[in-house]
C-alpha cells in the first residue's frame, strides 16, 4: 500500500511540475536553454552561423528538403517554416533518441520539451534553430507531435569530415 501511495504522490508531483504547451505556443527562447553536447552536435551561437538552410513543414506530414548535408564543425541556422494550418516541430537527433521521444509524446501529447535542438512552430510562422554540427555521422530530424512522426514526418542529415 505504501508503494502505491508513493507512486501516486510521485506522479502528482511530476504532473505539477510539467508545463503543457503544445497548443499554438512556441518553446522557451534558445538563449534560456542549456547547451549540452549531443551525439549530433551542440547548440550554436547565431553570430557564428556560416549559412542558413530552410526546412519547410507541411500538413501532408513532410519536410522539404527531407535531407541536408553539413560539414563537421559548421554552425548552421535552420530556418524552420510551418507552411501548414496545424502546429509542427523539428527535433534533431539519432534514430533511437527520436523514437524514444516520439513514444513519450504519444503518452503525454501536451508535454513541454524545450531544448536547443528543436523548434516548435505555429501555423504560418517560422523559427530559427542554430546548431553546431561538431560530430560527424548520419542523423535524423522529425516532427514528434503525436501522430506526425508515425505518419512519416521525418528526414535525415549527414555531417561529413
Amino acid at each position: 500500500m505504501k508503494t502505491l501511495k508513493f507512486i501516486a504522490i510521485s506522479a502528482l508531483l511530476t504532473l505539477a511540475n510539467t508545463v503543457f504547451s503544445h497548443g499554438n505556443e512556441s518553446h522557451a527562447p534558445a538563449s534560456l536553454m542549456v547547451k549540452e553536447q549531443k551525439a549530433w552536435g551542440i547548440a550554436g551561437d547565431a553570430s557564428s552561423a556560416v549559412r542558413t538552410i530552410t526546412l519547410n513543414m507541411t500538413d501532408d506530414m513532410r519536410f522539404s528538403p527531407n535531407h541536408f548535408s553539413v560539414k563537421r564543425g559548421e554552425t548552421v541556422r535552420l530556418h524552420v517554416v510551418n507552411q501548414g494550418q496545424i502546429m509542427h516541430e523539428v527535433v534533431l537527433g539519432t534514430q533511437a533518441s527520436l523514437h524514444e521521444h516520439a513514444q513519450m509524446m504519444l503518452k503525454f501529447p501536451g508535454m513541454q520539451h524545450a531544448e536547443p535542438y528543436m523548434a516548435h512552430v505555429a501555423p504560418g510562422t517560422s523559427e530559427d534553430l542554430v546548431w553546431n554540427f561538431n560530430r560527424s555521422g548520419s542523423f535524423e530530424f522529425a516532427c514528434l507531435i503525436a501522430g506526425h512522426y508515425q505518419a512519416g514526418m521525418t528526414g535525415t542529415f549527414t555531417v561529413t569530415e
